[in-house]
């Protein structure tokens, strides 16, 4: 299947690590101007985007926990690229907690602005430029926390949830809009984030939960990305794809 993207304009979230770089990396391969989104790290977004093929890359710094910054996201991401008709939202944090210990509100809070919250509020302003496009087409970076559940960061597993149904309730919405929405959700992901687990002494329970006693990486979250934005798969519209080495099956 050949995949090509010239001339479309993306944002992605999260984009100066991990699986964001990777999504960055291969839209761009493909044609795609991207605009980079980095939460803090300037540095990093900066690399990542001298690393994209291709010219009129950009980056953003975004505090996705403001929610007034959250919602003028999209905007500037149309005004630096001329429009926007691809988004991926992929940041995320992620904060163990317990309920009802000290502090474990604001975790909660702070985890549904950044994880759920945000991602409403970038797509709120990201469909006006879509609908100017004629099409569009959203992935939602979720997490095989959602079904499974987690334990130590309820939060987590509870935004995770909310934004997979926000996929499938949006993927009816603008499926008449010729806007296709699509969730996806990884399990473990070798990434900078998670290599001190899986280089650790959890290392190996973890691989084993998958009977190919491996995890994913972020280029192989990066295809499924590649595929659900290409057009060239539209029967995906309220998909949740689970990239997670059989870890995990429902």
């Amino acid at each position: 299947m050949t995949i090509s993207l010239t001339g479309r304009r993306a944002l992605v979230t999260g984009a100066s690590r991990g699986i964001g770089r990777a999504v960055a990396l291969v839209l761009a391969a493909e044609g795609a101007r991207v605009a980079v989104h980095y939460g803090r790290d300037e540095r990093a977004a900066e690399a990542v985007r001298r690393e994209l093929s291709g010219p009129g890359h950009v980056c953003l710094g975004c505090d996705l926990g403001d929610p007034a910054q959250a919602a003028a996201l999209a905007d500037r991401a149309a005004d630096a690229l001329g429009g926007l008709d691809i988004l991926v939202n992929n940041a995320g944090i992620y904060e163990r907690h317990d309920l009802g210990e000290e502090g474990w509100l604001d975790a909660w809070n702070r985890t549904l602005q950044v994880n759920l919250t945000s991602a409403a509020l970038v797509i709120a302003g990201a469909l006006p430029h879509m609908d100017r496009a004629g099409r569009g087409h959203i992935v939602n970076v979720s997490s095989r926390g959602a079904y499974r559940g987690e334990p130590e960061a309820p939060a987590y597993g509870a935004a995770k949830a909310g934004l997979n149904a926000l996929s499938q309730s949006l993927a009816r919405a603008l499926a008449p809009r010729n806007i296709a929405v699509v969730g996806v959700a990884p399990g473990w992901v070798l990434t900078d984030m998670t290599r001190e687990y899986l280089e650790g002494e959890e290392g190996d329970a973890i691989r084993a939960q998958s009977p190919a006693g491996r995890v994913a990486t972020a280029a192989e979250v990066a295809a499924v990305v590649l595929l659900a934005v290409s057009g060239r798969a539209d029967a995906l519209q309220g998909a949740i794809i689970d990239v997670n080495c059989a870890s995990y099956l429902r």
